[in-house]
């Protein structure tokens, strides 16, 4: 009878363990994938594994510089069924990024189709697009078949896959590169292949060479989209000392002519009548030429950026972003600040060597010691090979030695040949020769035994004689190894020159002048403005400097309170009976169309309060402050400028007790003269008012009743003067003051003969 199979219990394989223990396990298993095989380049060649797998593939699919295009399809094909298991989507997208020379200062795949552009649009799908490798590419390769670097298996097992790319071309600097591993990411710029050569030179030649030495050649990054490096040398050296820092990358704004007639950068373009505009002509790294123009409209929308009219894309194969600033009088220097604040014309690159050293441990290095480590690995390339080549020069030797025994003994060779039924055992016996030599000479072809064949495998031997011999000497001599480096680093260095299209460099490196102090009320354009505030609290402004006392329209049962000049550049303070002062910026007012709009829609003034004064703004300018009660003090335009809405509270108030007077100290001025509902004045040296932030103050004028009416400030030898009223028009002015002059809070006597009987000054 047959014994029946259990199927068995699935709970017997589950494992009884700490649930925080598990998980940190298996999450540092996928950090330690995501690291060493996803995220980070390998120092060596600078690739991720995608990018290798992705080259590799092509090379495979003999997509050589000069061969066609074949279908990026079949690129991706062959990477995810071969070597990369991912999604098809990642595997192009890499592929895409590789074929940009906006992302890729050096391609390592020429693309023919919609690879995408500046502006942030995708490439076409991988249908319709075709690829082949870039001569670069080939550069990094050169030597795969040469024993110079180890194969692994593929992820099935069915294929092998290099480990690294041997080729000389320095990737990682070269082409930089950026990833986000768990707990660690990267982020390395683009680099001008020439001048990491000669870093690499002076190092060669120099093991001990300061880093300051290597920043004299090595100047910093050289990105794909040009642009200018303005951070000091002293900031860009200690980044790549520790190889972390940041560094501020602006647009490059076209060249024009200054004011002595000479070619600068100065981007700004004359169109006649005294009008300009900037031009700009690169933008930064890896800015979308999209978003930028989007970022700049909505800063003018928002009028946040006044002094900029409009921003135009007039871009084809070259970029070309026009800036139209409000009027010819802004000032050019100012606008681009402004833009280098408030948009991404100046961003930051934040500089993270972190790579794969040669033992597949992640870090952060300075320039130097990536520079070591990779001379390193080039030496070591450069001695797999030579050994390598050794191997093969030995072989070849082996079947030359027995192809000339055949030569000299030829009649018997083709006699044991046609006689023996086993002529191999029977040659090697006769002639010493190994297996492969006998196996090599029966072979042979009919036609390769002519007399001229034996004197071109005697030279063939020699030639392979002494190239063994040289190769030898390089593997005992690391003299000769540094000197072999460096004559092939300096081959390469001719095609990436300074002055080939590819080799020149894009990025200006130059530190820029230190930034002006920024204010946003500096873009606001100067003009002249009349402001009119109403009774009801209705304000407007005017332009220009219209008549104080015009006929401005006011809403049924308003009226006019307040009327001044200033300039749209202008604050104003404006002071409520609760003692509160609210600041107004001149540009924000509305136009003199209409009646304007309620000033308690810009700020939060009590509904119960009345505005009993409007100033403008001066800085270090003094008021004169004072309330109902006779008290005040004078208090410093600085200290009353309000930050928000709410304002900002000086004088100090009680219930019954009011703000009245909010009168300008003129420089000139010495004395302050003071009067009551009473109609008693006072006047006293101004050196007696206290200049304080906030307060009360101190008493100006004593009461029996009544009130404060008013409060002004004067040069005591100029004396007082008032409106005599009626249709004359004249001013009368009181010299002799000495009468009304004594100490502050003195209760006054009664003002000269023809004295405003409103008590107004």
């Amino acid at each position: 009878m047959a014994t029946e199979t259990t199927e068995p219990d699935p709970f017997d394989a589950i494992v009884d363990a700490p649930f925080d223990s598990a998980l940190s396990e298996r999450y540092l298993v996928y950090a330690l994938s995501t690291i060493t095989a996803r995220s980070l380049p390998d120092l060596r060649d600078g690739l991720k594994p995608v990018h290798r797998r992705l080259l590799w593939a092509m090379r495979q699919l003999k997509l050589n510089p000069n061969d066609a295009f074949k279908k990026s399809a079949r690129v991706v094909g062959d990477v995810i069924g071969k070597y990369h298991p991912h999604g098809d989507a990642s595997v192009y997208d890499a592929m895409v990024r590789l074929a940009q020379d906006w992302s890729l200062r050096y391609p390592l795949v020429e693309g023919q189709g919609n690879f995408g552009n500046v502006d942030g649009d995708n490439a076409a799908a991988y249908r319709y697009t075709e690829a082949r490798l870039t001569r670069t590419a080939m550069q990094l390769m050169a030597g795969l078949d040469e024993g110079t670097v180890n194969f692994v298996p593929t992820y099935n097992g069915e294929d092998e896959e290099p480990e690294i790319f041997p080729g000389l071309f320095p990737n990682l600097l070269a082409n930089g590169s950026s990833g986000i591993a768990v707990g660690m990411a990267t982020n390395i710029p683009s680099h001008n292949v020439a001048e990491i050569i000669d870093a690499a030179l002076l190092l060669i030649d120099n093991p001990h060479a300061e880093h300051s030495q290597l920043m004299d050649v090595f100047h910093g990054p050289d990105l794909p989209t040009g642009g200018l490096i303005v951070d000091s040398p002293a900031v860009i050296s200690a980044a790549y000392e520790s190889g972390k820092g940041s560094i501020r990358v602006r647009a490059r704004f076209s060249t024009g002519r200054d004011a002595a007639g000479n070619w600068e950068e100065t981007g700004i373009e004359k169109l006649g009548g005294g009008q300009w505009q900037l031009v700009v002509s690169e933008i930064p790294y890896m800015v979308q030429k999209s978003k930028l123009i989007e970022q700049i409209a909505q800063l003018i929308a928002d009028k946040k950026l006044p002094i900029l009219e409009d921003v135009r894309d007039e871009s084809d194969e070259q970029i070309r972003l026009v800036l139209v600033p409000k009027s010819r009088n802004v000032d050019p220097e100012l606008l681009k600040e402004s833009l280098y604040r408030l948009t991404d014309l100046e961003t930051r690159f934040g500089l993270n060597l972190n790579v794969l050293d040669s033992r597949r441990t992640p870090g952060v290095l300075g320039l130097k010691l990536v520079l070591q480590e990779w001379v390193i690995s080039q030496i070591d390339i450069l001695l797999r090979r030579s050994r390598h080549r050794l191997d093969k020069i030995a072989a070849r030797l082996e079947l030359l030695e027995g192809y000339i025994i055949a030569y000299l003994n030829l009649d018997r060779i083709i006699e044991i040949i046609r006689t023996e039924d086993e002529p191999k055992p029977v040659m090697m016996a006769e002639f010493a020769l190994t297996d492969r030599q006998a196996e090599a000479i029966l072979n042979m072809r009919l036609r390769s035994l002519r007399k001229l064949e034996e004197m071109e495998l005697r030279r063939e031997r020699d030639d392979l004689l002494a190239e063994q011999d040289e190769l030898q000497k390089l593997l005992d001599s690391p003299a000769r190894q540094r000197t072999r480096l460096k004559r092939d680093l300096a081959a390469l260095r001719k095609d990436y020159a300074e002055d080939t299209p590819l080799g020149r460099r894009r990025t200006t490196i130059a530190e820029a002048a230190p930034l002006r102090e920024f204010s946003m009320d500096a873009m606001i354009e100067k003009e002249p403005v009349t402001v009119i505030l109403s009774a009801r609290g209705w304000i407007r402004a005017a332009k220009g400097h219209v008549p104080l006392d015009g006929d401005f329209k006011f809403k049924e049962g308003d009226g006019p309170a307040f009327a001044l000049h200033c300039q749209t550049t202008d604050k104003l303070l404006v002071a409520v009976d609760n003692g509160r002062f609210y600041t107004l910026g001149a540009d924000k007012l509305p136009g003199a169309r209409g009646f304007g709009e309620p000033i308690r829609t810009m700020v939060d003034i009590d509904p119960e309060a009345q505005i009993v004064g409007v100033t403008v703004y001066k800085p270090k300018g003094q008021l004169l402050l004072a309330a109902n009660t006779g008290r005040g003090f004078a208090a410093e335009m600085d200290e009353l400028l309000a930050e928000t809405r709410k304002g900002r509270g000086v004088v100090s108030t009680k219930p019954g007790v009011r703000l009245v007077v909010v009168r300008e100290i003129a420089p000139e001025h010495d004395h302050v003269a003071v009067i009551g509902e009473n109609r008693k004045l006072v006047i006293f040296a101004l050196s007696e008012v206290p200049i304080l932030a906030k307060g009360q103050g101190v008493t100006l004028q004593r009461y029996k009743d009544g009130e404060l009416s008013d409060a002004t400030t004067l040069r005591l030898e100029d004396g007082l003067s008032w409106a005599m009223g009626g249709e004359s028009g004249r001013t009368r002015v009181e010299k002799d003051l000495l009468p009304w002059k004594v100490a502050r809070g003195a209760a006054g006597r009664l003002p000269p003969n023809g004295f405003p009987r409103d008590n107004r000054f």
